[in-house]
């Protein structure tokens, strides 16, 4: 066997796992876990009023 035939495996190999991940990233299963992870950034609940009084006050006292 030489170089160029196992380069040639290697390229296959890729290949096939590169079809595989784009097959897995596009599937209708997991479409619901990819948009609850897109939205994710946005699901930052604002600081109640009590944390944010006593933010404040401490940075009043500095």
């Amino acid at each position: 066997m030489d170089i160029g035939t196992l380069r040639g495996i290697g390229t296959f190999v890729v290949f096939v796992a590169f079809i595989g991940l784009v097959l897995w990233a596009y599937s209708s299963k997991r479409k619901k876990s990819f948009d609850e992870a897109a939205n994710l950034p946005f699901a930052d609940e604002p600081p109640k009023s009590s944390e944010r009084d006593e933010q404040a006050s401490r940075s009043n006292k500095e």
